[in-house]
């Protein structure tokens, strides 16, 4: 089986002629966001936006070209309508997770993904909180909202408005709680929909690591959108990621999506740092009593079985719901709640997995 190549590709691509503009796509500059892993290629075609509805055609040659390809497994192409000047597209190696790279965080000593295989199981919640969790322990902290699509965190610190630039390039993240926020919900109105292909989803993730000011931090949190697309690549090929938390429910679909995503990890070489059982139980705001609603221990039980630190189980707390939607998460609004010293431990255990121990106190010395 041939080695597939970013060469063997633009050639075959130059086979493919835009009928409209009267040259192959790969002269004329529209071909961006090559990617090659383990046999599989994915890259855009950039058109003009009036034009994108009638190109499927050519999309489907280029498809084709490359899929042909000897050692080529699959192609996916897509057609994003982002206008750039002509020019011939220079060749690039192939990304791979240790490819040496410029740092896009440089201050930044660890980066955690917490991420999940399908949405719904609160893990924008289980991001805020663990964050805010590290600052209480010690640590300087950040937290990335990587989910375009559906961004959560402005709402759940309660944050407002746009953030500020530094000399009209970089921005200066939002602060809330003593932990620094980016968000492309700081950027857009609340209620508008982000309808991105693949390359825009991953340049907006590069910018907002890349041109914020994140300064000399601990930790960077990053809540991870569900599933195991672009924005995972993305993380996982761009920065060098120190580990992953996976949050699922007890419920066995959850599960089912939780499995895939700790493979995912596995597979572009990020450690699973453990997984996170939310929803494990109902507390009842009255009596106190306990309900399994989703069953329970499916999470501890499916760490156990694929060999990965299990983490602890968050209840289905209305206290939780509340002060998430209120914008004043548990652990700020509640520190010393049993809520809270359930992510406490959980940072204190991410914490000594990363050698981010918070810093020692100043010995006082009586002479």
């Amino acid at each position: 089986m041939s080695d597939v190549t970013q060469e063997r590709i633009l050639a075959a691509l130059r086979q493919v002629n835009d009928p409209e503009r009267g040259g192959d796509i790969v002269s004329l500059g529209m071909v961006s966001g090559i990617q090659i892993r383990e046999g599989h290629v994915g890259f855009a075609i950039e058109v003009e936006p009036e034009r994108g509805p009638r190109l499927e055609p050519l999309r489907k040659a280029a498809e084709k070209a490359v899929a042909d390809l000897d050692g080529v497994l699959s192609a996916s192409v897509v057609l994003t309508a982002e206008k750039r000047a002509a020019r011939p597209a220079a060749p690039q190696q192939p990304a791979h997770r240790h490819a040496p790279q410029k740092p896009l965080v440089p201050e930044v000593r660890s980066i955690v993904a917490v991420a999940s295989g399908k949405g719904g199981v609160g893990k924008s919640t289980v991001a805020v909180n663990l964050a805010l969790a590290l600052a209480a322990n010690g640590l300087q902290v950040g937290l990335l909202d990587a989910d375009i699509y559906g961004p959560s965190q402005p709402r759940l610190l309660g944050l407002k408005g746009r953030p500020h630039t530094k000399d009209g390039k970089v921005l200066e993240p939002m602060e809330a709680f003593g932990i620094k926020a980016m968000s492309i919900g700081f950027l857009v109105n609340e209620d508008q929909a982000m309808i991105w292909r693949g390359p825009m989803v991953m340049s907006a993730l590069q910018q907002m690591l890349r041109d914020v000011n994140w300064g000399a931090l601990d930790v960077l949190v990053v809540d991870m959108p569900p599933g195991t697309g672009d924005a995972q690549l993305t993380m996982a090929q761009q920065v060098p990621l120190a580990g992953a938390i996976i949050v699922s429910t007890p419920q066995d679909l959850a599960l089912l999506d939780a499995r895939k995503g700790i493979a995912m990890f596995r597979k572009v070489e990020v450690p699973v740092l453990g997984i996170v059982e939310n929803m494990s139980y109902f507390l009842c705001p009255h009596c106190g009593g306990r309900t399994e609603i989703f069953a329970h221990g499916g999470a501890r039980h499916e760490a156990d079985k694929l060999g990965v630190p299990f983490m602890g189980e968050v209840p289905l707390d209305l206290a939780i719901r509340e002060t998430s939607d209120g914008g004043t998460p548990i652990v700020a609004s509640a520190p010393d709640s049993e809520n809270a010293l359930i992510f406490r431990r959980m940072a204190a255990t991410v914490a000594g997995r990363l050698g981010a121990e918070p810093p020692a106190p100043p010995r006082i010395v009586v002479e």
